[in-house]
């Protein structure tokens, strides 16, 4: 199949290279020729350009775009494609974008791979980005069975496993396992920097290690993808947020009280619960 990626960051190039060497067909799309020119080079695409009409032939497109960009992105790709093209995207948030372009593109379906790495931009791109992975479609009733079961097969071809949903369903839990940890990890990080004896935050700073390093790793982040993340994803993430803070505040009262038992009960509560999340189903 001809396949269009716009975007060749660590994502889109990742798509590239793997969905290349199951022999598609790849043209590449970038704002920055010098990209476009290492996307060829690297063997992430067969063509790429700054010029969308490259996809005039594609017969489905992901855009890898971040998530602002993508229903402009769509506007701008409506007037060159034909309507059977399937337009796809990768976003870690599905609701207003399905929402946003299905009345634009009646042949879209919403999408977000569950993979990722802490490098970003092209030279970051594997092929086995996706192997072992979750990848997550969010169809609506009105979407083309067609579009489905083509998009399904080239996940297939990425080696990763197909999970179904509605967008609100996959938006509130992302915002749990991938949304909240972000600003957890943040207050964690801002916390620390409330300290005012210097002395401790030097010792701190010295003392930290991998249990600081796990749990803030994800506070450390871009801003700007989490401030995407809270504004397309508003009302889930404050939603996982006040119950986050609810469960703070049971902490709180448990040692302020010094009721160690019930501090203890929550502690082997969550202790039994985390491989419900951790483990691979």
């Amino acid at each position: 199949m001809k396949l269009g990626i716009i975007g060749l960051g660590l994502i889109g190039g990742s798509l590239g290279l793997k969905l290349r060497s199951r022999s598609h067909y790849i043209l590449g799309i970038s704002r920055h020729s010098d990209t476009c020119a290492l996307a060829c080079q690297k063997g992430i695409a067969d063509e790429a350009s700054t010029d969308f009409s490259l996809l005039t032939e594609a017969e489905v497109i992901f855009i890898c775009t971040p998530i602002a960009a993508i229903v402009p992105t769509v506007k701008q790709l409506k007037p060159i494609l034909s309507p059977e093209t399937i337009i796809t995207d990768v976003g870690s948030v599905k609701a207003p974008i399905v929402e946003a372009i299905t009345p634009i593109w009646s042949n879209f379906i919403g999408g977000h791979p569950m993979a990722g790495t802490a490098q970003q931009g092209i030279e970051a791109a594997q092929s086995d980005l996706f192997s072992g992975t979750r990848y997550v479609l969010t169809p609506t009733e009105n979407t083309p069975l067609q579009a489905q079961k083509t998009l399904a097969a080239l996940t297939q071809h990425l080696e990763t496993e197909l999970i179904t949903c509605s967008p609100d369903t996959h938006d509130q839990a992302v915002a749990w396992i991938s949304h909240l940890p972000v600003f957890v990890s943040s207050s964690l990080i801002a916390a620390c920097c409330q300290e005012q004896d210097q002395e401790v935050v030097k010792l701190a700073q010295k003392l930290a290690s991998s249990g600081f390093r796990d749990t803030s790793r994800v506070g450390g982040g871009n801003p700007e993808l989490g401030g995407m993340m809270a504004k397309y994803n508003k009302d889930a993430i404050a939603r996982s947020l006040r119950l986050y803070r609810q469960q703070l505040d049971k902490m709180i009262y448990a040692i302020e009280e010094e009721n160690w038992d019930q501090l203890e009960m929550i502690l082997g509560q969550t202790q039994g619960a985390r491989s419900l999340f951790t483990t691979k189903k």
